[in-house]
C-alpha cells in the first residue's frame, strides 16, 4: 500500500491521524500567494504561468506540510477553451461570454481543441510531480458540468444560478447537449492531468444544492458517474473525489451511484450525520466550518477535534466545508492542523 496518507484513505484504510488538506489553501490568506500574484500581473496569467502556478501550489505546502497540494488553476478554464470569452474583474471575480441559446452551444469549439489553450495547466502538472516532496499527494481538478454551465449562462456567478434554471427549463434539450459537451471536455481535461502527474482527481459540483428533483439526478449524480466510469475505464488506479456541495441528504448514497472514492462534504451537514450515512460507503472528506479560521480560539481547536472524533472509526480525509476564505489568519492553519496532528 501507498505510504501517502490521502491514498491510504481514498483506498479505504482507516488511519489514527487522518490526512489534512484545504480547498482554496493556495491562495489570497496568504501573503507570499499576494506576492507571486502581483508578480504574474493578474489572475489568468498566474493560472498559465506553470512556473508562478507551481510556485503557489507549493507555497501552503512548505509552510503547512499538508499531506496534498491541489494544482492551481480555476474551473473557468474549460468554457475558456471550448471557445468564451474569460476575463476577471478586480474586485468582482469572472465575467464570461454568455451562452443562452441552442445555436451558441453548437459553437463551442469540438473537445480536442481544449488541450491547446490548456497545455500551459498540464505543464504545470509536470512540475509539481517533480517538484513536491514524496509523501505529498498531487490532487487535479475540475468543476462539475452543472456548476461550469451556470457560469456560462449566466457570464458570472449568481445567488441562485437563476439564469441556468431558466435556461433548462425553456430548451431543456440544448441545455443537456451544454452539459454533454463540459462532460466530455472534462473527462479529457482531467485525463491529460492524470497523464501528466496527478495521483488523485476532484471533481467540485459547487452548486449542485440548487438542483432539485431529477434534475439533481440529471445535472449532477449523472455527469458525475459517466466522468468517473470513464475515468476508472482508462485510469483504474486513480481515485476521484467528488463534491457536490450543499447537498444535504443527497450526499447519502452518492459515491455508490456514481462511483466516487470519496465524497467531500461541505459544513451544512453534521459530521455525525454523515459518519452514519455517507462514511459507510467509504472515504469522507470534510467538513470543518472554514470561519473557524477567521475567528480561532479555542472554539477552532475544539471543532477541529469534534470533526476527527466523529469520523475516527471509518476513512477521512479532513478538509474544510468549503474552501478558506481570504480573511483567514494563517497563524490559525497552523493551530488546525496542531489539533489535527495532536
Amino acid at each position: 500500500m501507498s505510504q501517502k496518507t490521502i491514498l491510504r484513505a481514498l483506498a479505504g484504510e482507516t488511519q489514527a491521524i487522518p490526512p489534512v488538506w484545504m480547498m482554496r489553501q493556495a491562495g489570497r490568506y496568504l501573503p507570499e500567494y499576494r506576492a507571486t500574484r502581483a508578480e504574474a500581473g493578474d489572475f489568468l496569467s498566474l493560472c498559465y504561468n506553470p512556473d508562478l502556478a507551481a510556485e503557489v501550489t507549493l507555497q501552503p505546502i512548505r509552510r503547512y506540510g499538508f499531506d496534498a497540494a491541489i494544482l492551481f488553476a480555476d474551473i473557468l478554464l474549460i468554457p475558456q477553451a471550448l471557445g468564451l470569452d474569460l476575463w476577471f474583474a478586480t474586485g468582482e471575480g469572472p465575467r464570461l461570454s454568455t451562452i443562452t441559446r441552442a445555436h451558441e452551444v453548437a459553437r463551442l469549439k469540438p473537445v480536442e481543441a481544449i488541450h491547446e489553450t490548456l497545455s500551459p495547466i498540464y505543464e504545470t502538472v509536470r512540475i509539481l510531480s517533480r517538484e513536491l516532496p514524496r509523501e505529498t499527494t498531487l490532487i487535479g481538478f475540475a468543476g462539475a458540468p452543472w456548476t461550469v454551465a451556470t457560469y456560462m449562462i449566466a457570464g458570472r456567478g449568481t445567488p441562485d444560478q437563476g439564469p441556468a434554471h431558466a435556461f433548462k427549463a425553456a430548451d431543456r434539450a440544448a441545455f443537456t447537449q451544454l452539459i454533454e459537451r463540459v462532460t466530455e471536455a472534462t473527462i479529457a481535461y482531467l485525463s491529460a492531468q492524470i497523464e501528466a502527474g496527478a495521483e488523485v482527481v476532484k471533481l467540485f459540483d459547487s452548486w449542485a444544492g440548487s438542483l432539485q428533483g431529477a434534475d439533481f439526478h440529471d445535472f449532477a449524480l449523472q455527469p458525475a458517474q459517466r466522468i468517473i466510469a470513464a475515468l476508472k475505464t482508462r485510469y483504474p488506479h486513480i481515485p476521484v473525489i467528488a463534491f457536490p456541495r450543499e447537498a444535504g441528504p443527497r450526499y447519502a448514497g452518492f459515491a455508490r451511484a456514481t462511483g466516487a472514492d470519496c465524497v467531500a462534504l461541505d459544513n451544512s451537514v453534521s459530521a455525525d450525520w454523515a459518519a452514519a450515512e455517507v462514511q459507510k460507503d467509504g472515504c469522507v472528506q470534510g467538513n470543518l466550518d472554514p470561519k473557524l479560521l477567521v475567528s480561532g480560539g479555542a472554539a477552532l481547536e475544539t471543532e477541529t477535534r469534534r470533526v476527527v472524533q466523529a469520523f475516527s472509526k471509518g476513512p477521512h480525509i479532513f478538509n474544510l466545508g468549503h474552501g478558506i476564505t481570504p480573511d483567514a489568519d494563517p497563524e490559525n492553519v497552523a493551530r488546525m492542523i496542531a489539533a489535527i496532528r495532536g
